[in-house]
């Protein structure tokens, strides 16, 4: 995702420009951070006061540099609009959150309008295609076949999770002023090939943990293995 990510940014901005970044849902703040220490001026809103503290704690061991350079807002998503002006910010990045909001059109709306003209937005959404693979390759079949129609996890790995398919989002997007630029798949084979293997029996991550990102970055970025992925990586720029 990280990898993703600095790919974009990198391709679309002038090397060395600071950039203002606004992380909607930042949980524990990892990827803020990350782009708080590359030099970019960053603000995370979290509305979860558990992550809001996690990501403070983690903050206040930086450098003072990276401290002035990220600051944390306590808020919801959906209201970008009370906490800032339109067009604020270079990237906007809204991770793992859609799959929690029942209406995600609104969401998305405000987002796009935080973006200054060819702003990068970065939405890593619940991929709508794959619940029915997921289920497959379990050999859950009865929730293959309602995966088909109801794109949600046949699971309790994600339970009440809400999914987005491609199509749908590029349609959104598209109306919003903030086409789709391009896409990765996050998450292609590891929720069967480790989390299954590895984490259930508290293995933690496997050896070969190279070789396995050298694989998911491959396929995120390659049909068809891109388009069953767990999650997939959208990258809008605003017109």
């Amino acid at each position: 995702m990280a990898r993703q990510l600095d790919e974009q940014i990198v391709g679309r901005f002038p090397v060395g420009r600071r950039l203002r970044v606004l992380d909607v849902g930042m949980g524990r703040g990892a990827q803020a951070l990350r782009l708080a220490r590359a030099g970019h001026q960053v603000t995370g809103l979290e509305r979860d006061a558990e992550m809001i503290s996690a990501a403070r704690a983690a903050l206040a061991g930086e450098p003072e540099g990276i401290r002035e350079r990220m600051r944390v807002v306590e808020g919801d998503g959906r209201d970008t609009g009370v906490h800032f002006l339109p067009g604020s910010f270079d990237v906007v990045l809204c991770h793992g959150v859609l799959m929690h909001v029942a209406e995600p059109d609104p969401l998305v709306a405000g987002l796009a309008r935080m973006l200054a003209p060819d702003g990068l937005l970065s939405l890593l959404v619940r991929n709508g295609d794959a619940p029915a693979m997921r289920a497959g390759l379990r050999g859950d079949w009865a929730g293959a076949l309602a995966a088909f129609d109801t794109p949600r996890p046949a699971d309790d790995s994600d339970a009440g999770a809400r999914a987005d398919r491609l199509a749908d989002l590029t349609a959104t997007l598209a109306g919003l002023g903030a086409p789709l630029h391009t896409w990765y798949g996050v998450r292609v084979f590891t929720d069967t090939a480790v989390d299954g293997a590895h984490v259930a029996h508290g293995l933690g991550c496997p050896d070969d943990l190279t070789a396995l990102l050298a694989v998911e970055e491959r396929a995120g970025r390659t049909d068809p293995y891109r388009g069953v992925a767990s999650l997939l990586h959208l990258c809008g720029v605003r017109g």
